[in-house]
């Protein structure tokens, strides 16, 4: 996979008109020219309804194939469109990866009654009034699609916790109780237990419910054929749970080569190690230290030390298991976890998750064709692209971190490989105009060598120390590769 770049392949506000599968198709040419080497779909399964972004889980078993809450199609399209997106992104040489959402159903098919007990919103292990009966909805049978594939029906043993009583018209965290029944312990400690997150939590430690999500895991990869998993909000499942379904299906789909990644949105780098211990290291992580470090950098501007961009990231801590990114569906503006990195900065951040040697970059959809809804975005396709392709082309060999006492400026240089002579220098600067002096990790003397970013149109020469004064734009990225 080595100088890989993945797409996530959809943005929060795409539209809500089944066609999002045949533009993947059909978009497979510009996919290959771009030089990208996998995409992220949006999760597959029917959702509450055809306008959910998808992570409203319904029914797993549904890809787009059933009527079922309001229509046949998912809002991306028809479960035939799914699979011929995938293939033909396949038969492009470009690997597919599934979205896969499993802490959670929503948009049961009835209500049930059943003992719970109220918990404080803030703090998960505190009760804050005692036991009683409500009435909520968790029992899911499908009728739409009777029985095939699956005819597990899910009820409120199935389930540790829901947010509305229907009795009182209360919205809240109630936990179901029952035998055995609590809080999964292998999950992030905030808020006390992060156990419940949404909807209907599932009970990950019930042995039907294990069975049905593995049996659920294995056909889907067998209707679909995708190459590889992203596990959603993995913070409130069950890590040993987690661990299990990993290595079950490294094993069961040995053949594939799964590449399986999935999201632990936390700032402590010490929550993301201890899962990654407790799963064993056998799932890739996104970088969500180094998104937020990046964003950091983008609010503080010049007063921000560029040199401590890496600090606690997972691409420093464990760069063989880091998918690093800029922004996500989540992060972007007016979704519950906004963090929106800065305008000024997206190509610098852009720069430092292409152009490094660790790290599996993802770019954002937004960035490459922009974001709709009340928080328009434009695209940035020209600079993103560019970067990709010089990542393929100059990003390559030994990479040096050039040292600078020079708090604005993060440098380094990539020496190349027999395949890809030449490397480059890259230089992000956060400060004004300046002259800086480095030495490089690639060429020869009196190599010269030209701004690939177009921000200088000076050509710098080596000496005989491949040591020069290199020239830097105020507020700029820029990208130094041979001239000749």
């Amino acid at each position: 996979m080595s100088n890989a770049v993945m797409l996530q392949a959809f943005e929060w506000n795409l539209p809500n008109d089944g066609n999002h599968y045949k533009w993947l198709a059909d978009s497979m040419p510009e996919f290959k020219e771009l030089g990208l080497a996998a995409i992220w779909l949006p999760p597959f399964c029917k959702a509450t309804s055809n306008s959910d972004v998808g992570y409203g889980i319904y029914d797993l078993f549904d890809l787009g194939e059933f009527d079922q809450k309001g229509s046949v199609r998912t809002k991306y399209g028809t479960k035939e469109e799914l699979q011929h997106a995938i293939k033909t992104l396949q038969a492009a040489g470009l690997q597919v990866y599934a979205d896969v959402v499993l802490y959670h159903k929503a948009g049961a098919d009835k209500a049930e009654v059943f003992a719970a007990v109220p918990q404080n919103p803030e703090n998960r292990l505190e009760q804050i009034s005692e036991m009683r009966d409500i009435k909520a909805w968790t029992y899911f049978d499908f009728p739409g699609r009777q029985g095939k594939y699956s005819d597990f029906v899910w009820n409120f043993n199935h389930f540790t916790g829901v947010d509305y009583d229907e009795f009182t018209g209360e919205h809240g965290i109630f936990r179901i109780v029952g035998d055995n029944k609590y809080w999964a312990e292998g999950v992030s400690s905030e808020r006390g237990n992060y156990d419940y997150l949404m909807f209907a939590d599932i009970d990950h430690e019930h042995p039907d419910v294990q069975r049905e999500i593995k049996d659920w895991l294995n056909w889907m990869i067998q209707e679909t054929e995708v190459d590889g998993l992203r596990f959603d909000a993995i913070k409130h499942i069950e890590d040993k749970f987690i661990a299990d379904i990993v290595s079950q299906l490294y094993e069961t789909w040995a053949e594939k080569n799964l590449f399986l990644f999935g999201e632990y949105w936390a700032f402590d780098p010490g929550a993301t190690n201890y899962f990654l211990e407790q799963t064993e290291y056998e799932l890739h992580l996104f970088d969500v230290v180094l998104h937020f470090n990046m964003q950091n950098a983008s609010l503080g501007g010049s007063d921000y030390d560029l040199r401590t961009i890496f600090d606690n990231t997972l691409v420093q801590q464990h760069p063989d298991k880091a998918v690093t990114f800029v922004d996500n569906h989540d992060s972007q503006r007016g979704q519950s976890l906004e963090s929106w990195v800065d305008e000024w900065f997206r190509p610098h951040a852009h720069a430092i998750i292409l152009l490094r040697k660790d790290g599996y970059p993802c770019i954002f959809f937004g960035d490459l064709y922009g974001i709709g809804g009340q928080e328009a975005w434009p695209n940035s396709y020209d600079t993103v692209a560019e970067m990709i392709r010089l990542r393929h082309t100059y990003a390559w060999g030994e990479e040096v971190d050039l040292p600078t006492d020079d708090h604005e400026i993060l440098a380094w240089s990539r020496s190349g490989d027999e395949e890809h002579p030449g490397g480059l220098l890259a230089i992000l600067n956060s400060g004004g105009d300046k002259e800086m002096h480095f030495t490089v990790a690639q060429g020869h003397p009196g190599q010269s060598f030209r701004d690939a970013m177009f921000h200088s149109d000076q050509i710098v020469e080596l000496d005989d120390k491949l040591s020069a004064v290199f020239p830097i734009k105020a507020g700029s990225v820029s990208v130094w590769v041979p001239a000749e």
